[in-house]
């Protein structure tokens, strides 16, 4: 039995051939309406078509490959989120994700961008799983490259898609102020680093906006482990409570909530606590449940592939430029107004 055709496809469908071609060669934007496009992938799907790969990058001289690399992959809470963001856009698109992790060593980031390249991908994705400045290796094409939650160290070449820390860091504020809060601490990230800063600066942001001033003993940077969390807030707690705290992430978050437990502290009665991440497996299941600022990845991964994509089907370069994505806030139970002084 001969496999179906997109000629099958369109009679099917009740469409032009052209319009077959344009769903599967991802140039339906503009050209179909979503109802038609729908119906040629229904048909499609029906008939069992598939696309014939190789004549097409032929063709579109295209292998339908993205190369993504990326620093760590096992290692981090956030990776697969973002990775699967990547995955499902490329997907959407007609594309493969051709994944390798470099593990921060340098001669094993040649040697997988070597390989990538031999396999002539239509581009790449450099990413990390922790906001940071990186050296970017110069034999990545800044005209067929994004970066994804990182900056280049040198010259803006790169466009870049990152989340918008410093406004969640105001968010986090926004949230206790509009339960009633005005004492509130911060527990912050070691100083220095680019999403502990941007999240410190928000939080004075959203201080400053209300005319409040945050007292010296209330603004600490700690760092980002329960530990250290506890440790902090140990030293908050003791003394002149606030009657909120904004935390580094939600493990200094969880610190500040054994804290509050050793010292007869009840949250979210006597205190609320915001953290920051949404981690898995940590922020949900805490008791109370955490309130925090989500770290978009999923939306990270697949706004680097689209803007990878949009220039490859334009024929043009990545425009080297920023994109923030928003942090939303997740609304759990560790914020409650505060008790009448």
């Amino acid at each position: 039995m001969k496999p179906p055709t997109a000629r099958d496809v369109a009679e099917r469908a009740g469409v032009s051939r052209a319009a077959v071609s344009f769903v599967f060669s991802g140039r339906a934007q503009g050209n179909l309406s979503a109802r038609t496009q729908q119906r040629i992938k229904e048909a499609a799907d029906a008939l069992g078509y598939r696309p014939d790969e190789v004549a097409r990058s032929l063709r579109g001289r295209r292998t339908g490959v993205i190369g993504m690399l990326s620093d760590a992959i096992a290692t981090s809470p956030f990776a697969g989120r973002l990775v699967l963001g990547a995955m499902e856009a490329a997907r959407s698109r007609g594309h493969q994700i051709l994944l390798m992790e470099s593990r921060g060593d340098a001669p094993a980031e040649a040697e997988a961008i070597a390989e990538l390249r031999a396999r002539r991908v239509d581009g790449f994705v450099y990413a990390a799983m922790e906001l940071s400045t990186a050296d970017v290796p110069a034999s990545l094409d800044p005209a067929r490259t994004v970066l994804a939650n990182c900056l280049p160290r040198t010259a803006d070449r790169y466009a870049a898609v990152l989340t918008d820390e410093r406004a969640g860091g105001r968010s986090a504020v926004e949230a206790l102020l509009t339960a009633g809060h005005r004492d509130i601490a911060l527990v912050g990230g070691p100083a220095g680093n680019i999403a502990a800063d941007e999240r410190a600066q928000g939080f004075a942001d959203g201080m400053r906006a209300a005319g409040l001033a945050v007292r010296d003993k209330w603004l600490l940077r700690a760092g980002w482990q329960i530990d250290e969390g506890y440790t902090a807030a140990m030293r908050v707690l003791e003394t002149g409570p606030p009657t909120a705290v904004v935390c580094a992430n939600d493990r200094v978050a969880a610190g500040v909530l054994l804290a509050a437990a050793r010292l007869g502290i009840s949250v979210p009665q006597d205190l609320s606590v915001v953290g920051y991440d949404d981690q898995d497996q940590l922020a949900a299941h805490l008791v109370p449940a955490l309130t925090t600022v989500a770290l978009p990845h999923h939306a990270m991964g697949a706004a680097a592939v689209h803007a990878l994509l949009d220039a490859v089907e334009a024929g043009d370069p990545v425009a080297p430029r920023q994109v923030r994505l928003h942090c939303p806030l997740v609304a759990r139970d560790s914020v409650a107004a505060p008790l009448l002084q």
